[in-house]
Order: structure tokens, then C-alpha cells, then sequence
């Protein structure tokens, strides 16, 4: 995944970006193209600047997030299997204009777990692979499913995947393999478009299950729409990661 990557997590980051554009400017200075030098500086402040501010993090994030609108456990209907795709979120938090609350924190597979204790689907199918080490993503979820008691007999692991093609990919031989025809999936607001599209693309019959929305306005003391805000940028980044994953995919033929 792009920011999987040290230099692509930089570039996905506005300030980061804005950094390096105006390094950029600095060095083509030097060579007298001082036109350009501006050109740089005043894209780099602009593109810094209009992702500060909490009304285009809200804007942008909500065409992803609306798109499969969150569903309460009862709302969904049944299905073979819950397929949870690895990948967290940044700090799992509920609201991005929010400080992180280890209390209000959502992880996908809380997500996993009330639709399972919901009844919605008998097997949980974890995707992902080893990020660092020998222990996958999917192998740290099912433990911790595990020790909210869950069955071992009700997870299938898919321990390969890197990223969240290859997370539907394999996941689709394993629902093959297990005779699994119909999907509850489970990953965050943000990402659901792209996976949804990846899903279809292979073939699943898969029906979205996203966690809560995470970029809306909280309740109490919401920031100002066209001041910046520091935690619009914290939250552009997983913004601009998928509409560039919506792009890149598209590219490939992977939805």
C-alpha cells in the first residue's frame, strides 16, 4: 500500500509534501528559474493550506464515507461469512476532530465481533499478512477475537495478502475452498469504496459493512469550517491515500 512506504506516506502527508516542494523551489532558485522557484512555493502553500482547513477534510471524506452509509448489526442481512480486511486505521479513532479515546476507539474487528454475536454470519474470515516479523495481521486479529470468545472453529485466516487487493484475492480462493458464497466486509468508512470495488471486481458477493463514519464534526466544540485545524491534516492523509488508491486500482484493472 502506498503508505506502507516512507517516501509515499511523506507524500500523502500535505505537510510533507509542502516540504518538499518548497526544497524543491529552494534548488531550482539556485539555477536562476526563479518563476518556477515561485510557482513551487506558492503550490506548496496553497495545497498545505487547503487541507488545513476542517472544510475540505469533511467534504472530501464525506463522498467516501457516504457512499455505503453505515448499518447497525440488525440492519444488515445474513450472510456465509464475515470477511475483516487488515489494514487499521490511524489510532482506530472514533472522530478525527477528536483526541484519540482509547475508551471510543473502534477496531474492525469490534466491528467483526458485534456482527458475529449479532448472528449476522457463523465464520469470520481475518485477511492480512505480515507487516514486520512472522506473525500476520490476520493471525493478531484472531487472537484478540479469541480472547473475547470467539470460537477458533468459526476463523479462517488468510495470512498472505499485502495490500487490499491481494487481501479479496486470496480471500476469495478461501470462501472457494470453504464454499462460502456471501460476504459481510468489514473495513473503515473511508476505505469501503475501494474495497467494495475490489470485492466485485473478484467476484464476491460481498455486502458492505463499515465501521462508523470518522471524519464528521463533533457534537461539542466543533472546529471552525475555514480555520485551520491541525487535525485536518492528520486526517487528509488517509483522505488523499484513497482517492490515489481509488486511481491507482483503477489503473491497474483491480476494480
Amino acid at each position: 500500500m502506498l503508505s506502507d512506504i516512507p517516501l509515499s506516506g511523506l507524500l500523502l502527508y500535505p505537510p510533507g509534501l509542502c516540504l518538499i516542494l518548497l526544497t524543491a523551489a529552494v534548488v531550482v532558485a539556485l539555477f536562476s528559474f526563479k518563476r518556477f522557484a515561485v510557482f513551487l512555493t506558492l503550490l506548496a502553500i496553497t495545497w498545505v493550506g487547503v487541507w488545513s482547513l476542517p472544510i475540505t477534510s469533511i467534504h472530501f471524506g464525506r463522498i467516501l464515507e457516504e457512499k455505503y452509509p453505515y448499518q447497525t448489526p440488525r440492519e444488515l442481512p445474513k450472510a456465509d461469512v464475515i470477511i475483516v480486511l487488515g489494514g487499521n486505521t490511524q489510532a482506530n479513532r472514533a472522530n478525527w476532530f477528536e483526541p484519540y479515546n482509547r475508551a471510543t476507539a473502534v477496531d474492525r474487528i469490534d466491528r467483526a465481533e458485534a456482527l458475529y454475536l449479532a448472528g449476522r454470519a457463523p465464520r469470520i474470515l481475518l485477511a492480512g499478512g505480515a507487516r514486520e516479523g512472522k506473525v500476520s495481521e490476520a493471525q493478531g486479529m484472531a487472537r484478540l477475537l479469541k480472547q473475547r470468545g470467539i470460537p477458533d472453529s468459526a476463523i479462517i485466516l488468510e495470512n498472505e495478502s499485502r495490500n487490499t487487493y491481494e487481501n479479496l484475492r486470496y480471500s476469495e480462493i478461501l470462501l472457494r475452498s470453504h464454499k462460502l458464497h456471501s460476504a459481510l466486509l468489514v473495513t473503515s468508512a473511508l476505505h469501503m469504496p475501494r474495497a467494495q470495488a475490489a470485492a466485485e471486481k473478484r467476484g464476491i458477493k460481498a455486502i458492505p459493512a463499515s465501521s462508523a463514519p470518522q471524519i464528521v464534526l463533533p457534537e461539542e466544540e466543533p472546529p471552525a469550517l475555514w480555520w485551520p485545524h491541525i487535525r485536518s491534516l492528520e486526517a487528509s492523509r488517509t483522505i488523499i491515500k484513497e482517492y490515489l488508491g481509488l486511481l491507482g486500482y483503477k489503473l491497474r484493472g483491480w476494480i
